[in-house]
């Protein structure tokens, strides 16, 4: 908790540093679109797969779009996405102040007077925490341009009632829902790789020590917490 309010305090001007900011928006953010393509377009196609011969059985075929645009709106794209984002850029801030913890570059910092919470922690944090909404919604975009290919496809659905039927069950509302979960899980994630990070010991062993437990907790944290957060926001939703 210490160690997350020290980080909390250093992102508001002018303890941060916006050109450190924007590295890491293009280091956690921009390198990670790719992937989130991808696993967009891959868990969109399945869910139209899966979900079309569920729906084929009633008739309803039309609503694989709304349910898969759902599904990701409000769970698939914020968890999975943060998934993929903690193996790649979560790890790599674990080992990377691991290293320089190991090898007493953060006590070199403090000696020339730079604030290792501002230039290390705090941009890594906030940036995390505004690039995992958007990449959140560019995976329910995706997910929902392939669930639409699937429908039109292989169940021939009608292209109004995919639209019209995504309109009435997906709205802003769940959007906004997921992206307030992205954006708390990158914050879980980037606190646990830099702070484990931070306190790694024992030269090459514990950098990887580090690393390793980084991701793990971060994965374990995510699912405990997505549970609870659900469970808080359908229960206003319903008040």
């Amino acid at each position: 908790m210490l160690f997350v309010g020290q980080s909390l305090m250093r992102m508001v001007p002018p303890s941060i540093n916006v050109r450190l900011l924007l590295a890491q928006l293009e280091f956690v953010g921009s390198r990670s679109f790719v992937i989130a393509v991808m696993a967009g377009v891959m868990v969109g196609g399945i869910f139209g797969f899966q979900l079309g011969e569920i729906f084929a059985i009633f008739g309803a075929e039309s609503l694989i779009g709304a349910s898969t645009g759902f599904a990701l709106a409000r769970e698939l794209a914020p968890i999975v996405g943060a998934f993929l984002v903690t193996a790649r850029a979560g790890s790599a801030m674990a080992a990377e102040i691991a290293s320089m913890k190991v090898n007493e570059q953060i006590d070199s910092m403090r000696v020339m007077s730079v604030d290792p919470f501002a230039y290390l922690m705090a941009p890594r944090i906030l940036a995390s925490m505004i690039a995992m909404p958007l990449i959140a919604i560019l995976m329910v975009f995706a997910g929902v341009v392939t669930s639409f290919v699937v429908g039109v496809s292989f169940y021939e659905i009608d292209v109004a009632d995919f639209f019209s039927r995504l309109e009435w069950i997906v709205d802003t509302e769940d959007l906004f829902m997921g992206m307030q979960k992205a954006a708390l899980f990158g914050f879980i994630f980037s606190s646990i790789g830099c702070f484990e990070g931070y306190r790694a010991r024992g030269g090459a062993k514990g950098v990887g020590r580090a690393t390793t437990q980084a991701v793990v907790s971060s994965y374990v944290t995510i699912l405990v917490l997505d549970f609870f957060i659900t469970y808080i926001q359908f229960k206003f939703q319903h008040n």
